[in-house]
């Protein structure tokens, strides 16, 4: 593993730091794509349910890059879930993307309450990577009983586990068990956006007095401490941004190096509490979003 990159299960190399686009406008992820590329981000993270998909493609397009120099990661959405309607899901995000294979896809969420049909919908990606089509293969938001019942009843390990972790909600057990099976933890919200943009109750990682003596100990900003704390701990990081100063300084995490007590300090900061939606609770009844074809 070199020091700007992980490799997964399968032996594909993805970049430590990515950029995701959760969030992000359409009309606003061309701009922000292209300049990620252009400070030098070679991994973007999308969704089919973002509904920018079409607008990262033109973006890799346009940045004149080759094709095998991005590494391109979306989701499969619950709504497109089932064996024929995920191989479907695949045509519907290649074909916004302008590619002819994905690098990474994944499951967006398990259905706890329709688990057949999130195995289902994994065996497709199992079939599309046996194709060629995708690269490799994986899941997001599982918690560790999903992902006993999904390896127990499938045949490839998945390569990523995409999950919220940031310094206020860290996730133990589970990065244990991703560790345990060979998965990669990939943090969605990885400097916790989620706990000031949703409801704030519990205050905003980017005034954490914690952090911010470490960030003034390596003359870094906070953003930059918890990326790399992310980093140095094994996981890969998708941060989000539509400032060019921001997008810029959060790639810059790879040449500093944080001591022991400070990782563990800010694992003390750990609350417990999810900012996200429980797994749990996802059910196409009430997270249904139809992904047009086009």
């Amino acid at each position: 593993m070199s020091s700007s990159a992980f490799t997964l299960n399968n032996g594909v190399e993805i970049p430590a730091v990515g950029f995701g686009v959760f969030q992000t406008p359409p009309d606003e992820t061309v701009a922000a794509v292209q300049t990620a590329l252009e400070v030098g981000y070679r991994h973007i993270d999308t969704a089919a349910a973002y509904g920018n998909e079409r607008e990262v493609g033109e973006a890799v397009r346009r940045s004149g890059l080759d094709r095998s120099e991005v590494f391109v990661e979306t989701k499969v959405w619950v709504t497109d879930y089932g064996y024929d309607t995920t191989l479907h899901a695949f045509d519907k995000s290649a074909g916004k993307l302008g590619i002819d294979q994905i690098d990474l896809l994944i499951l967006h969420q398990p259905l706890p309450t329709e688990f057949e049909l999130t195995l289902d919908a994994y065996r497709a990606l199992e079939q599309l990577l046996a194709d060629g089509r995708v690269r490799a293969i994986g899941v997001s938001n599982f918690m560790p009983d999903h992902l006993t019942r999904l390896l127990a009843e499938t045949s490839v390990v998945p390569a990523v586990n995409q999950i919220e972790v940031h310094p206020y909600f860290r996730q133990p057990e589970l990065l244990a068990a991703d560790a345990e099976h060979g998965i990669l933890s990939q943090a969605w919200s990885p400097i916790g956006g989620i706990t000031f943009y949703r409801d704030g109750s519990h205050g905003s990682t980017l005034a954490d007095p914690t952090i911010g003596a470490i960030a003034a100990a390596h003359g870094r900003t906070l953003a930059q401490v918890m990326l790399r704390w992310h980093v140095q701990q094994g996981r890969q990081v998708i941060p989000k941004s539509v400032t060019p100063s921001r997008i810029a300084e959060n790639l810059d995490v790879l040449d500093f190096q944080l001591t022991g007590d400070q990782l563990a300090a800010i694992d003390a900061l750990d609350t417990g509490v999810r900012g996200g939606p429980d797994p749990a609770d996802i059910t196409r009844e009430t997270f249904g979003l139809e992904i047009p074809e086009a």
